[in-house]
């Protein structure tokens, strides 16, 4: 039995989001299907939202509905220190944490030669000018601690050596309340190099 057509459309549209397949999508179809109408035009509206609402901040490049956004135009953040993220969702990922307290600068992505995406891909050259300001006295960068996130790190780094700003980089490692059996190679090794002073 063939599908009604604004069912087909449905699922196939959903199968172009991140982590959807064609179960996930006709699990959500048919949800959707016998929601009531309300609920259905209440996501609807939110989908339309964030396409009409949602913009780019100037100063960090972070997701907003005004300009410049919130962090940015907060007199009690402190302008001294800029972390600098890969996509917009990170900056969230730091608020939750609720210990950060400097401003964001986000790249849009990291440096990936395979995937076509190169330095002037990326908002690296407005980190540099923003770096450059006389407040800037550090950079944080908190990229993946992947080849391309480390790539973008190094290149970042480079650019950056003119600058007279303190440059570090989140450190790698154990996890609080990791234990050492259940750790790679590569992440045990990372925990060695950036290792601390105990302070008692």
């Amino acid at each position: 039995m063939k599908r009604p057509t604004a069912v087909t459309e449905l699922i196939e549209e959903l199968k172009r989001l991140p982590g959807v397949g064609q179960k996930t999508a006709e699990r959500l179809s048919f949800f959707l299907m016998r929601s009531k109408v309300d609920q259905a035009t209440k996501l609807a509206n939110a989908i339309h939202n964030i396409k009409d609402k949602i913009i780019l901040c100037s100063v960090c490049h972070g997701i907003t509905e005004t300009d410049p956004c919130g962090i940015c135009s907060n007199s009690s953040r402190d302008q001294k220190q800029i972390c600098v993220v890969e996509e917009p969702h990170d900056v969230y990922v730091m608020e939750n944490m609720g210990y950060y307290k400097g401003v964001y600068h986000v790249l849009m992505g990291v440096i990936s030669p395979l995937d076509g995406i190169g330095p002037d891909d990326l908002n690296i050259e407005r980190l540099i000018h923003r770096a450059s300001r006389s407040e800037t006295q550090e950079i944080i960068l908190a990229l993946s601690a992947t080849v391309d996130g480390q790539t973008t790190a190094h290149y970042i780094g480079e650019k950056l050596t003119r600058q007279p700003v303190y440059i570090s980089r989140l450190a790698h490692g154990m996890p609080v309340g990791g234990e050492l059996d259940y750790l790679d190679d590569g992440t045990l090794a990372q925990a060695l190099k950036a290792r601390a002073k105990l302070e008692i």
